[in-house]
C-alpha cells in the first residue's frame, strides 16, 4: 500500500511595507494588522485615522483598534480569501488621505522627582543631562494622544523630545505605582495600574485618568493635546 501524501497550501505572505505601502500581515484567522510606513510621526497616524473612519463602512468587521501608527481589523467571521481582506485593506490605505481629530486639551500636574522618580538618575546618566533638564525638556514639550491602549485609558503620547528617549527597562519595575509619569522609547505617558512595568519612572501625577462609573471613562481620547504641568520639583 502506498502512502497518501497530504500537501499543505502555502502559509500566506506578509505584504510588506514600501515607500507608500503598508504593511499588512494575519493576526490568527480573522485579523488583519495594517503597519503604516515611515516614521512614527503625526502624518503617518492621520493616515491611520483616516483609514479607521472608511473602515466603519464595512459590514464584515466586527472591531477596528486604531493603534500607534497602526491599525487592527477583526472581521466578524474567518474569511474565504484572507489574499482578498488583504487587498482591500491595501486599498483602502492607498485611499485614505489624512485627516486631523478635534482633540480637547488636557493639563497634567506633576510632581516631578521625590520617591516615585525611580528612574531619574539612569536617564540622566543615559543622556548626559542633569535631572533639571530632563524635566524641564520633559513638561516644556507638547503631547498629542495617538492611541488608546495597554490598560484601560492609558494613552500613547507623540511628542517626546529625542534628548530624553529612553529605552524599556529589560527587567520591569515589579510593582510600579498608578499614577508613575514614565518614558519609555520614544513615548511618555502616566501609569494606569499598579504591578509590573517596564518603563522609566521621573515623577508622579495624582490625577484620576479613567472613571468605570462616566459615560465617558478614559480621560484621554485619540487627537487629544496633553500637556505636563510642575506642581512640584523635588531634585
Amino acid at each position: 500500500m502506498s502512502a497518501t501524501v497530504i500537501t499543505q497550501p502555502p502559509p500566506l505572505q506578509i505584504n510588506p511595507a514600501g515607500k507608500d505601502h503598508a504593511r499588512i500581515s494575519v493576526i490568527g484567522s480573522r485579523s488583519f494588522l495594517l503597519e503604516a510606513p515611515g516614521d512614527f510621526d503625526l502624518a503617518a497616524q492621520r493616515r491611520i485615522w483616516a483609514l479607521s473612519r472608511t473602515l466603519k463602512g464595512w459590514n464584515d468587521l466586527a472591531e477596528i483598534i486604531p493603534g500607534m501608527t497602526n491599525l487592527l481589523a477583526i472581521l466578524k467571521e474567518t474569511p474565504d480569501d484572507p489574499a482578498e481582506v488583504m487587498d482591500r485593506l491595501s486599498e483602502a490605505w492607498e485611499g485614505s488621505r489624512s485627516i486631523d481629530l478635534a482633540g480637547k486639551t488636557i493639563e497634567i500636574p506633576v510632581h516631578y522627582g521625590g520617591d516615585y522618580a525611580s528612574d531619574l538618575p539612569a536617564l540622566c546618566e543615559l543622556s548626559g543631562l542633569t535631572d533639571h533638564e530632563v524635566v524641564r525638556i520633559h513638561y516644556e514639550a507638547t503631547y498629542r494622544v495617538f492611541a488608546l491602549g495597554s490598560a484601560p485609558g492609558f494613552g500613547y503620547l507623540h511628542g517626546l523630545d529625542s534628548r530624553i528617549y529612553m529605552p524599556r527597562k529589560t527587567v520591569p519595575s515589579l510593582k510600579m505605582e498608578k499614577g508613575c509619569v514614565t518614558i519609555g522609547g520614544m513615548q511618555t505617558g502616566v501609569a494606569m495600574l499598579t504591578g509590573p512595568n517596564g518603563w522609566n519612572s521621573i515623577g508622579f501625577a495624582d490625577l484620576e485618568m479613567f472613571d468605570p462609573q462616566s459615560p465617558t471613562p478614559a480621560m484621554m481620547a485619540p487627537g487629544d493635546i496633553v500637556r505636563f504641568v510642575p506642581a512640584r520639583i523635588e531634585l
